[in-house]
C-alpha cells in the first residue's frame, strides 16, 4: 500500500463481507489485520481483487494459546502425485482449535482430513501410524462427543473443479499442544464419519489411500514474528501468490546456486 486510495480500496473490498468481523488497516506498516471466520485464502482473494498483492505474515490472535503449521507434499512432507498443501492450527482458547488450509492437486469432491499419531514420514504416509486416538475410542465425526471419536478426526474437506480445497474449521477436542510432532493426512476418498457399514468405517471412515501428509511443527502466532513459506523451488514470496501449490502451473526447482 502506498496511499490512502489503496487503504480505501482494500477497506471497500472487505466491507459487508459475511464472516469478517473487523478490519484494521495501517498504511505506515502496510498491514491489514482482520478478525474473520473465513479461510485465509478467501480473505487474500478479496484483497487482491483490488489489484494489490498480499501475503500472510501472521496468524492467530494477540493472545496466542499455541500455533502450528504442516506442509503437505513438499520437502518436509509427502504426497502422492501432485497433491500439496499448507495447513495451519491455532489454539484460540483452551477449548477451541482453529484449522485453516489450502490443498491443491486433488480430484474434485470430498477428502478425509485426519491427524495421525506419528510424525514419522521415513516411509511416506504409511509410517505415520493410525489416527491420533489417545482415548482409544472408535472413529467418528468432528461433531461427535469426545468418547465417540478420535481426537484426530477432522472430517472432510471439499475440492472444487480446479482441484483446490480451501477450508477453515473449528474443533473442540483437538489441541495444538497435543499434535505438535504428529502428522496431518489428506485421503483420496471421503470419510464416512464412522456411519458406514464397511469394516474400516469404525477405524478410519473407509476414506481410502493416504494422498499427502506433513509433520505438524510449532509455529509463531500473530505478532510473534513474520512467517514466510519457502518451497525451495525458485518461487519467491510474492510469486507465491500467482502459483498453485501443485500442478503444471508450479515452477520447477532451480539449481541452488541460483537462489
Amino acid at each position: 500500500m502506498t496511499c490512502q486510495k489503496c487503504v480505501n480500496k482494500i477497506r471497500e473490498s472487505l466491507s459487508n463481507v459475511k464472516g469478517i468481523e473487523s478490519v484494521d488497516i495501517s498504511l505506515d506498516k502496510e498491514t491489514v489485520i482482520i478478525e474473520t471466520s473465513l479461510p485465509s485464502a478467501e480473505v487474500q482473494q478479496k484483497i487482491e481483487s483490488t489489484g494489490r498483492r498480499a501475503v500472510l505474515k501472521g496468524y492467530g490472535g494477540s493472545e496466542n494459546h499455541g500455533a502450528a503449521v504442516a506442509m503437505l507434499g513438499d520437502a518436509s512432507g509427502c504426497g502422492f502425485g501432485t497433491v500439496k498443501g499448507v495447513i495451519r492450527f491455532v489454539q484460540t482458547d483452551e477449548k477451541t482449535c482453529l484449522v485453516d488450509g489450502t490443498v491443491d492437486g486433488l480430484r474434485p469432491g470430498l477428502h478425509g482430513l485426519h491427524v495421525h499419531e506419528c510424525g514419522d514420514i521415513s516411509q511416506g504416509c504409511d509410517s505415520v501410524g493410525g489416527h491420533f486416538n489417545p482415548r482409544n475410542t472408535r472413529h467418528g465425526s468432528p461433531d461427535d462427543k469426545e468418547n465417540e471419536r478420535h481426537v484426530g478426526d477432522l472430517g472432510n474437506i471439499t475440492a472444487g473443479p480446479d482441484g483446490r480445497a480451501t477450508f477453515r474449521l473449528t474443533d473442540k477436542v483437538l489441541k495444538v499442544c497435543d499434535v505438535i510432532g504428529r502428522a496431518v493426512v489428506v485421503t483420496d476418498g471421503a470419510d464416512d464419519l464412522g456411519r458406514g457399514n464397511r469394516p474400516r468405517s469404525s477405524e478410519d471412515g473407509n476414506s481410502g489411500q493416504r494422498l499427502a501428509c506433513g509433520i505438524i511443527a510449532r509455529s509463531a502466532g500473530m505478532f510473534e514474528n513474520s512467517k514466510r513459506i519457502c518451497a525451495c523451488d525458485g518461487v519467491t514470496l510474492w510469486d507465491e501468490r500467482d502459483k498453485p501449490l501443485a500442478g503444471p502451473g508450479r515452477r520447477t526447482k532451480i539449481p541452488s546456486n541460483n537462489l
